[in-house]
C-alpha cells in the first residue's frame, strides 16, 4: 500500500505541474509512468511532444516552431520561442541566454527577419540561421502555447487524489485487523 500510495503521489505530482505550466509558452505536457519492480511500485516520468496550438502575438521575434525540434538556448533546448534582443543585440531568450544559430548565436538588427525555414536575414543578406529538423518551420509573431489540457490534468489530479485516498483507507483497514488479531490473542490467553 506504501508503494501505491507512492505512485499515487507521483501521479498528482505530476498533473500539479502540468496543470501549473498550462499557460506556459512551449511546455510539454509530463505523464507519470508506473511500473512494478522488486521494490514496488515505482513512478517515472517522460514528456509528450505533441504540437500546442499557436498563439499570435504580433512581435516579430515571437518564434513559433512548426513540427518537431526545439530553439538551443544557452546550453539547454526549449520550445518556449518568447525572445528578445539584449543591450548588445543578441537574440536571447527571459533569462538572457543567447539563441544559437547555426554560425554561433544570433545577431539582430532592426533590419533583421527571420523565415519560416529558419533563414535569419540582415538588409537582404543571410546572416545566419536557425537549425530546425526536417518538415519544421518557423511561424514568426506567435508563440507555441503548452499542449496540457487544463480540464484533463485537473482529472489527473482527482484519479490520483482518489487513488491516494483508498491506498491510505486500504492500509487503515490492514492496520485494524492487524491490531484486533493482536488484540484477541491476548483475550485467548
Amino acid at each position: 500500500m506504501a508503494s501505491a500510495m507512492h505512485a499515487a503521489r507521483a501521479q498528482l505530482e505530476t498533473a500539479t505541474h502540468n496543470l501549473a505550466n498550462v499557460s506556459s509558452a512551449g511546455f510539454r505536457r509530463a505523464t507519470a509512468h508506473l511500473e512494478l519492480t522488486e521494490n514496488g511500485l515505482v513512478a517515472s516520468e517522460t514528456h509528450t511532444f505533441t504540437q500546442g496550438a499557436i498563439r499570435h502575438t504580433g512581435r516579430a521575434l515571437d518564434l513559433a516552431l512548426l513540427g518537431p525540434g526545439q530553439f538551443r538556448v544557452g546550453t539547454t533546448a526549449t520550445r518556449n520561442g518568447a525572445f528578445v534582443t539584449d543591450r548588445d543585440g543578441w537574440l536571447t531568450d527571459d533569462r538572457g541566454r543567447r539563441v544559437a544559430g547555426a554560425r554561433g548565436p544570433i545577431a539582430i538588427d532592426p533590419r533583421t527577419t527571420i523565415a519560416a525555414d529558419g533563414e535569419v536575414r540582415s538588409n537582404g543578406r543571410a546572416v545566419n540561421r536557425i537549425p530546425l529538423p526536417p518538415g519544421t518551420r518557423l511561424q514568426s509573431g506567435a508563440l507555441e502555447i503548452s499542449n496540457v489540457d487544463a480540464i484533463g490534468e485537473t482529472l489527473a489530479i482527482l484519479n490520483a487524489q482518489r487513488a491516494f485516498e483508498t491506498a491510505q483507507k486500504v492500509l487503515v483497514a490492514i492496520d485494524d485487523t492487524r491490531q484486533k488479531a493482536v488484540n484477541d490473542v491476548v483475550r485467548l490467553k
